[in-house]
Formats: C-alpha cells, sequence, structure tokens
C-alpha cells in the first residue's frame, strides 16, 4: 500500500495518506484515492454548498464495513491552521466546528477519511437564523414512489405560498425538499413553519402522509420530516457522498428530473463522477433567485389552515 498520494486542490498541495486504503468494500473496493479525487472533482460545485457552514464530519478511517467510525463534531487540534473553524455553543459550553471554506479543505477532510459531509442550515454570520428550510422525505418501506409523490405535494403547497423550491437525492433513501430563506426568522419560527406546512400536507392527503413522530402511528403512510429544522441540527450536504454500499451520492436535481421513472435516492455514486459534473455544470438550482422571506408566506398559510 502507497503511503502518501500527492494531490493540488485549489492553492495547495496536500498529501493523501493511504490512498489504497479500501474505504467501500466490494463493487470494486473503492478506496481513500478515489473519494479525494471525487472531492477534489466536484469543489467547484460543493464547496458553495459548505461555505461558511458549521459541519458534522461521518468519518471511516477503516472504511464504512469497519469500526471506529464517529460523528465528529469538535476540530482536533492537529488540524492545520488554514481549515476554518467556527466556535459555536451547546449545553454545558461550546464545541468548535470545521467550516469548509475552499477545495483544499475538502481534499484534507478527505484524508481524515471523513466520507459524508453533514452541514448546519446556517451559517457562521448568523448560527441562530437559518436560511435553509428543509423537509426530509424517506419511505415508510422501501417503495420510491411515495417519496416521489410526498415531494410532488410539496412542491405543489409551497408553490401555493410562493416559495421557491430545490430538489435533492439524500443518496440514502429518499429525497429533501429545500426552500432558500433570507435568513431573518429563528429556528423556531423557522420550524414551526415547516410543521403547519407539514399538517396541511397531512390533512389534504391522509391516507399516504403523515406528521405521526411515532412509527407505530404512521402505518404505511409516509412520515413527513421537518425535526432537521433546529439549531445545531444538521442535513447531508449536496454532491455529498454517503456512508453506504456502493458509495451514493446525495444530488441536486430539477424538478423535471423527478418524472424519470428510474430515479431513485441512489441513482448517482462516487464511480459516476463523470455525470456528476455534467449535472453539476448544468446548475440543477439556478434560477431561484435570492432566498425568501416567511413573513408572506406565513399569512398564506395561515389562510389555508
Amino acid at each position: 500500500m502507497n503511503d502518501t498520494h500527492r494531490v493540488r486542490a485549489g492553492r495547495r498541495t496536500l498529501d493523501v495518506h493511504r490512498p489504497d486504503k479500501v474505504l467501500f468494500p466490494g463493487d470494486g473496493d473503492l478506496t481513500k484515492a478515489d473519494l479525494a479525487e471525487y472531492y477534489r472533482r466536484t469543489a467547484r460545485y460543493m464547496v458553495p454548498e459548505l461555505k461558511g457552514r458549521p459541519l458534522m464530519l461521518e468519518r471511516h478511517p477503516e472504511g464504512i464495513a469497519e469500526r471506529p467510525h464517529f460523528m465528529q463534531k469538535d476540530t482536533p487540534d492537529h488540524y492545520p491552521d488554514w481549515v476554518h473553524t467556527v466556535e459555536v455553543t451547546k449545553a454545558g459550553g461550546t464545541v468548535r466546528h470545521v467550516v469548509c471554506d475552499d477545495a483544499a479543505t475538502l481534499v484534507f477532510l478527505a484524508d481524515q477519511a471523513c466520507v459524508t459531509m453533514h452541514r448546519w442550515l446556517s451559517t457562521t454570520a448568523h448560527l441562530d437564523n437559518p436560511d435553509r428550510l428543509v423537509f426530509d422525505l424517506d419511505p415508510p418501506g422501501h417503495d420510491f414512489e411515495a417519496v416521489r409523490h410526498a415531494a410532488r405535494r410539496t412542491k405543489e403547497l409551497l408553490d401555493e405560498l410562493k416559495l421557491p423550491t430545490m430538489l435533492m437525492t439524500t443518496g440514502s433513501r429518499g429525497l429533501h425538499v429545500t426552500v432558500p430563506l433570507d435568513g431573518r426568522s429563528g429556528f423556531d419560527d423557522c420550524r414551526a413553519f415547516a410543521r403547519d406546512v407539514a399538517e396541511i400536507l397531512a390533512a389534504r392527503d391522509p391516507d399516504r402522509l403523515t406528521t405521526a413522530v411515532r412509527k407505530d402511528s404512521r402505518g404505511d403512510r409516509l412520515y413527513l420530516d421537518v425535526q432537521r429544522n433546529a439549531y445545531a441540527q444538521t442535513t447531508v450536504a449536496p454532491w455529498s457522498v454517503r456512508a453506504r454500499k456502493g458509495a451514493p451520492v446525495a444530488v441536486p436535481l430539477p424538478w423535471d428530473r423527478l418524472d424519470d421513472p428510474d430515479l431513485t435516492a441512489r441513482s448517482w455514486s462516487l464511480r459516476d463522477v463523470d455525470a456528476i459534473v455534467e449535472l453539476a455544470e448544468a446548475e440543477p438550482w439556478s434560477g431561484l433567485g435570492r432566498g425568501r422571506s416567511l413573513d408572506a408566506a406565513r399569512q398564506r398559510l395561515d389562510k389555508l389552515s
């Protein structure tokens, strides 16, 4: 096994240690070098989605099938000083999160066997005020058509409220529907808004959608999950590799791709880097404009309640 592999990322040249280390056993045994190359090539599209946001890092030093694997919030002392961080408050103290502001940091994190980046919904400039609102749609079983249906219903209601929406496969089981916000509302107001949207969706389609938190109360209905809309909660970052068999990727999509009958939550993987770059070049989330205020949307929502 080679000890290091040199990679140029942005303005820096980095060493990827143990590049031949298999992180995804089976399916061709994808390595740390493969992960670093993926993040190097997609950095142009991924860094803008990470920039200025605290991250929770999902690390698998010995590969996704072996221990140890862990979620890292606090930044180790040995990280280079050019890796940006931010100190945030938590119950009983503070924690210093990594902030990925450039391609070199992204490749460095791959060298640390960080497979998946989970990002805050707010930025370091306004930690208490999210600029993203997320509806997490996972199927009750393995029926992706239920997710497709829920995404359509969610978009229809948000269209009524005159809010723009972004669609993304999660690389796991479902889809995310995300609303870009102007960052003026606090987390409590945003979560309450998302919860009320979910309640109306469930009321309109009670046989297929639910807001029941308890699994045994959901039956075969899809749970409209809005719990991530809270301080210090995270969601998987766009273009991030997931720590799953086959190395699937969370991929932003234009809404017309929802009609593709072959679409699944894992339609793209680390092996599809060329196709992913091509999709990213097409700017699937373009044309949304600035983030929106929830004030007018709240007034419209209240009229529907």
